[in-house]
């Protein structure tokens, strides 16, 4: 073909794109950016209204510390070989953890649907992985802020009172409370998806997670107790959290170590399956 019938012929389109199939998404695997946004926005949104959600348990757990001390100071200084005050502090931080954590999770998605946002979080190209991992996300990372904000205060206090805070094993410390928030920002958003109103959801809370905190070991040790509430809390995962994490700052536990790794793990797993089906399937969401 000549030079000049190369330069009147018509230009080739460009090959189009292959079609998606239906539902496919473009962000591969992972919408990372999505779920970053989605963290964010959870993260957001308890600083915004940081005297509530941070310096309001701080201020419940300097008080319940004060009153256990000036109320069983005198007759319970010692449990086991450990002072009251040194026992008592890490279980009102992990107390700390745990209500946070799920107040965090079941409040953002009971407010959506209370208000109708909820789609705002569902019409995204966000699975139901992602959802979970950001929900979850967010609740630990405030259940774990308002703990190092709780431990540093009560470590001040105890040195006041010339009882300072030990740390005897950072590993114990770190993996179980991790592993509180997680557990419970997990139980909040089955407690906010499950709830209709805020009334359920204080329902919720009030005969699930209120018992399961009190009846722990937070305030005392398990073994002092009648059956069949020493049969209740060793069978309580809220106790092993507990145990475990008091155990990086005494040095010593109630159970089996290996028995609290292996419940909270298992739980931790079953929680996530569970968290997953409930908002891949749209329960109480999409209707």
């Amino acid at each position: 073909m000549s030079a000049e019938a190369l330069s009147t012929a018509p230009a080739r389109a460009p090959a189009a794109p292959p079609a998606r199939a239906f539902g496919e998404r473009r962000f591969g695997a992972v919408n990372w950016f999505g779920l970053q946004t989605l963290l964010a926005k959870e993260v957001r949104r308890y600083l915004k209204v940081s005297f509530q959600t941070i310096v309001a348990p701080l201020i419940s757990t300097i008080l319940f510390l004060i009153v256990f001390i000036q109320a069983l100071g005198s007759s319970r200084s010692v449990v086991g070989d450990v002072p009251y005050v040194e026992f008592l502090a890490p279980g009102l931080i992990m107390m700390a953890i745990l209500t946070n954590a799920f107040a965090n999770s079941s409040s953002s998605i009971i407010i959506g649907k209370v208000q109708g946002s909820i789609v705002d979080v569902l019409m995204p190209p966000l699975s139901a992985a992602e959802l979970t991992v950001a929900f979850v996300l967010g609740a630990a990372s405030r259940g774990m802020l308002v703990a190092v904000v709780t431990a540093l205060t009560c470590a001040a206090f105890m040195a006041m009172s010339s009882t300072p805070m030990h740390v005897s094993h950072f590993w114990a410390i770190l993996y179980f409370s991790l592993a509180a928030a997680l557990m419970f920002g997990m139980l909040g958003v089955i407690g906010g998806v499950w709830a209709d109103k805020f009334d359920q959801l204080a329902a919720f809370t009030n005969f699930v997670i209120t018992p399961l905190t009190f009846l722990s070991g937070t305030f005392y040790a398990v073994t002092r107790l009648p059956e069949p509430f020493l049969t209740f809390s060793r069978i309580n995962p809220v106790f092993y959290l507990i145990d475990g994490f008091r155990y990086g700052f005494t040095g010593s536990a109630e159970a089996s170590l290996a028995t609290g790794v292996a419940v909270t793990l298992a739980l931790n797993a079953a929680l996530a399956v569970a968290c997953y089906a409930l908002l891949k399937s749209g329960y109480k969401l999409k209707s």
